[in-house]
């Protein structure tokens, strides 16, 4: 946030609005998940959210049935951010 590092492409870190309106959608989807988003991707449906229950981030493909949106997960941010980088690079 410092950096106004906002657009990673294709990942977006999202703020106000969006970000208030993703995040409410997440938690009616995935209740049972104690999700706080962060970022989108901007090409598909998938997102990143610190996961309060393993304290991971966690790759989640919204709008899937519940138990089937884990993608998969980071150990912590800055693994995903360096991901992130390299989606970057590639995109």
């Amino acid at each position: 946030m410092e950096l106004e590092l906002f657009e990673l492409e294709p990942w977006w870190i999202l703020t106000g609005d969006h970000l208030r309106n993703l995040q409410e959608g997440i938690r009616k989807r995935y209740g049972k998940r104690h999700l706080v988003l962060f970022a989108k991707r901007q090409d598909n449906d998938d997102c990143v959210c610190f996961d309060l229950d393993t304290g991971k981030v966690a790759l989640v493909h919204d709008w899937a049935s519940p138990g089937w949106e884990a993608k998969g997960e980071f150990p912590d941010f800055n693994s995903w951010l360096h991901a992130a980088v390299d989606d970057l690079i590639e995109f």
